[in-house]
């Protein structure tokens, strides 16, 4: 049974069995805020019998303090982790050096968020959506040391981003400021992304003005239409 949010990683405990295999697979862990989400990714993974979830959280600080204590072959984590976000994490263990090779899902999977995500340093990009082959060939594939994007999300290096002024625009948010971004397009709600990052209202609400003055937008309508125009949300 899954650890609930907030509370410190969970290590998986096997049999001696088990223990035989995992010494012969490649150790991954899993990051989710959703305890059934989680069960049914490790299901996926151990059913391979060439990965081995050897431990999971519910939470992005969480992650990021297991993966540096476990140094896992593999990561797989939720886009939008509460506590820490999930490319803060991706960058935190580029720049201490461990070779963790992580695998990032999510519900939206807009051009600047997919790309964003392979220049913090990802090895694939998934949709939530997907289906599971699709999750154990990306880990296939980065086991092999390539980067993984499914066809469905567009063809495209997805290390790059085009966009002229437009792209300049979308630049000028800060990594924390685009998350909050994201997230209103997709119409959650202010008090909902305070508890989702583990923030304060009053300062979502300072996000939220700061990104809506550099964009030069004055309405959350103003703010949908802009996201859709220029696909970086999965609304049409």
């Amino acid at each position: 049974m899954g650890s609930p949010a907030g509370t410190l990683f969970e290590v998986s405990k096997p049999n001696r069995e088990s223990a035989i295999r995992i010494d012969s697979c490649h150790e991954v862990l899993v990051a989710d805020e959703l305890t059934l989400l989680r069960d049914g990714l490790a299901a996926i993974i151990d059913s391979t019998h060439r990965y081995q979830v050897v431990a999971h959280s519910s939470d992005g600080a969480t992650a990021l303090r297991t993966i540096q204590h476990l140094r896992p072959a593999f990561a797989v984590l939720d886009f939008h982790l509460p506590g820490c976000f999930c490319l803060d994490v991706v960058r935190q263990i580029r720049q201490e050096r461990i070779d963790t090779k992580v695998i990032v899902l999510a519900m939206r999977c807009d051009k600047r968020s997919v790309t964003q995500a392979f220049k913090a340093g990802v090895s694939a990009f998934l949709p939530k959506m997907a289906p599971s082959n699709e999750l154990i060939r990306a880990l296939d594939r980065a086991l092999e040391g390539d980067t993984y994007i499914p066809s469905s999300l567009g063809p495209g290096d997805p290390g790059t981003e085009s966009g002229g002024a437009e792209g300049d625009v979308m630049e000028s948010l800060s990594p924390r400021e685009y998350q909050v971004f994201s997230l209103m397009v997709d119409g959650v709600r202010a008090k909902e992304i305070a508890s989702r990052l583990g923030l304060s209202p009053k300062t979502v609400d300072t996000y939220r003005s700061n990104l809506m003055r550099k964009l030069d937008i004055h309405d959350l309508a103003g703010l949908v239409k802009f996201a859709i125009e220029r696909e970086l949300t999965s609304l049409r």
